[in-house]
């Protein structure tokens, strides 16, 4: 006859203890998807939202700014000289973040004052893309990158002047504004417009991958430093656009090469 096992409160216990710790398990696995899930709808839909929102407001504010300008008729931007920071403006019916600089680089006039850190001055367009966003001065990640801006390469030139005018945009996230820069084919148009014209440069050269410490591809002559055979040798009025690649990741930059071919006076 088989013996008859008998089960004490000890095996019991131990039981219990194995499901309350299998349950708990089972419940912090749960609530880290559950974070992980809002991080990632965070950054992948609510600062898209808002930093294009941003952008769109910022673009409004500049047109807003330039329309008021040309039916004064004065030529001048109110301001403009008037103080240290180079006489910042702000549209009365915006918000004060977004503060916009007079034009850089107005033809027939002697240079203006540069813009001041983070501020929208001019307006990037890429009809094939459908895209349209502000400009503004430096590549600050939270000042100007993050809220959905092309940030310019302090140090480089401004629209439309000899040299190579450069930019950095978001690929991924924060209003995503270069994502889609691998689309962009020689001869499709860039416009960049600011308070006196509208420069129009055309796509010429693309330069897939590059490390993100390849500084040449941002000089007067832009030319790389890691792949040589990418670039130019002669000066010329250059537009260079550059962003993180492949997608979701900052290892690498993709540059985009444009030329000027013609400007249009406001």
């Amino acid at each position: 006859m088989r013996g008859v096992r008998v089960v004490g409160h000890g095996d019991r216990r131990r039981r219990a203890r194995v499901r309350r710790v299998l349950w708990g398990g089972g419940e912090l696995l749960v609530t880290a998807g559950l974070v992980l899930l809002l991080l990632v709808t965070h950054q992948m839909w609510w600062t898209n939202r808002e930093a294009r929102r941003g952008a769109e407001r910022a673009v409004a504010a500049l047109e807003r700014q330039w329309e008021r300008e040309g039916e004064r008729g004065d030529g001048t931007a109110a301001g403009l000289g008037g103080g240290p920071s180079g006489g910042a403006i702000t549209a009365p019916d915006a918000d004060p973040d977004q503060a916009v600089d007079p034009d850089p680089a107005r033809p027939g006039t002697s240079p203006a004052p540069p813009p001041r850190p983070s501020r929208a001055y001019a307006v990037l367009g890429i009809p094939r893309l459908g895209l349209r966003v502000p400009v503004a001065e430096g590549v600050d990640r939270a000042e100007v990158l993050n809220k959905g801006y092309a940030g310019h390469y302090r140090g480089t030139q401004q629209p439309g002047q000899a040299g190579n005018f450069a930019l950095a945009g978001h690929r991924n996230t924060h209003g995503e504004p270069f994502r889609y820069l691998p689309r962009l084919r020689p001869g499709d148009a860039v416009e960049v417009e600011t308070r006196s014209a509208t420069y129009t440069y055309g796509v010429d050269r693309i330069l897939p991958r590059t490390t993100a410490r390849d500084v040449g591809v941002v000089r007067p002559v832009p030319r790389s430093l890691v792949r040589p055979g990418y670039g130019y040798d002669e000066p010329g009025h250059y537009l260079t656009l550059t962003t993180c690649t492949p997608e979701f990741t900052s290892r690498y930059r993709l540059v985009v090469w444009a030329k000027l071919v013609s400007v249009r006076p406001r």
